[in-house]
């Protein structure tokens, strides 16, 4: 098959990418300088502009472009910039993909990044799935407005899935990578109280997700991607450092998370407790469904998602 995909160097795409290519796929990328091989379009998703050339013949349009959320405390400037790069680069696609419908008829099946951010810090001890409503803090108008930028695709007639992705976990990179070396010296903390539910998701089953909605194509729509069964903060921190072989006594003070991160610590703090329904209902079966499974998973060499 032939994809294209956006954001192809962050973690998430350069893992995709890498695996698409292993599996025998066609992969071509969307790129902000001069093209170097065949395979690479040019766009400027701040100016507007791509390659009308670049959706010819594509048969899975994925779009990952965007700005970590949590590698920086959220100054005004970085808000400003979480949302334009997700907002921006959608709103170019979804012209190109409606453009596309309307002249040939047809246009690639299109997976579009979203985040479990949506459902915001809303404590509860029902499991919220896709059909709940969105929260109203900065994330969560961030992720309404990303995802509502794909509109005119799907007024046009094509098929887009969202991945509301939770943090993804492994070895390479996201949010172990940043905490393996503090869990490795025995500085893991659980943080706040640690009783705040978290959503994750291993690397591994991202991957798998991902191509088994390539290869079923499910009904379009958001798809909640995150362990299937919601582990606590202070079950995480125990499962890593178990993981780890180290041990992982301290605590972070919310206070203290809250006076040095502000609007950021709301991100850590917050109680997610979120479940994949959509993808369990139409089959999919994950290898790493709670957080002890997830991080084997994550911390395993080779090549994730087979």
């Amino acid at each position: 098959m032939r994809f294209l995909l956006a954001g192809a160097s962050g973690f998430l795409g350069t893992a995709l990418r890498l695996r698409l290519a292993e599996d025998g796929h066609e992969v071509s990328r969307l790129v902000r300088r001069n093209p170097s091989t065949p395979r690479e379009f040019f766009w400027d998703p701040d100016g507007g502009e791509i390659n009308q050339r670049a959706l010819d013949g594509i048969d899975v349009l994925i779009d990952l472009a965007g700005v970590g959320v949590a590698d920086r405390p959220w100054t005004a400037a970085r808000k400003q910039l979480i949302k334009s790069s997700r907002i921006g680069p959608t709103s170019v696609l979804a012209r190109e993909v409606a453009r596309q419908q309307r002249e040939a008829g047809r246009s690639p099946l299109w997976i579009q990044a979203s985040a479990t951010g949506f459902y915001g810090e809303q404590s509860t001890d029902v499991p919220k799935d896709e059909s709940a409503p969105p929260a109203d803090d900065f994330l969560a108008k961030v992720v309404v407005a990303w995802e509502a930028a794909a509109q005119p695709a799907i007024d046009a007639g094509a098929q887009v899935i969202f991945l509301r992705t939770a943090p993804v976990l492994d070895r390479s990179g996201g949010l172990l990578k940043v905490l393996r070396l503090p869990f490795s010296m025995g500085l893991g903390a659980k943080l706040g109280d640690g009783q705040q539910r978290m959503a994750l998701i291993s690397l591994h089953d991202w991957l798998r997700m991902v191509i088994w909605m390539v290869k079923t194509r499910p009904a379009p729509g958001p798809y909640n991607l995150t362990i299937p069964e919601p582990c606590t903060n202070a079950e995480f921190t125990k499962a890593l450092g178990h993981a780890l072989h180290r041990p992982a006594l301290l605590g972070a003070p919310g206070p203290v998370l809250r006076r040095a991160l502000g609007e950021l610590s709301q991100q850590l703090l917050g109680d997610v407790n979120v479940v994949p329904q959509a993808a369990l209902d139409a089959g999919f079966r994950f290898h790493g469904p709670n957080v002890r499974s997830a991080i084997a998973h994550a911390l395993r060499s080779g090549s994730p998602g087979h």
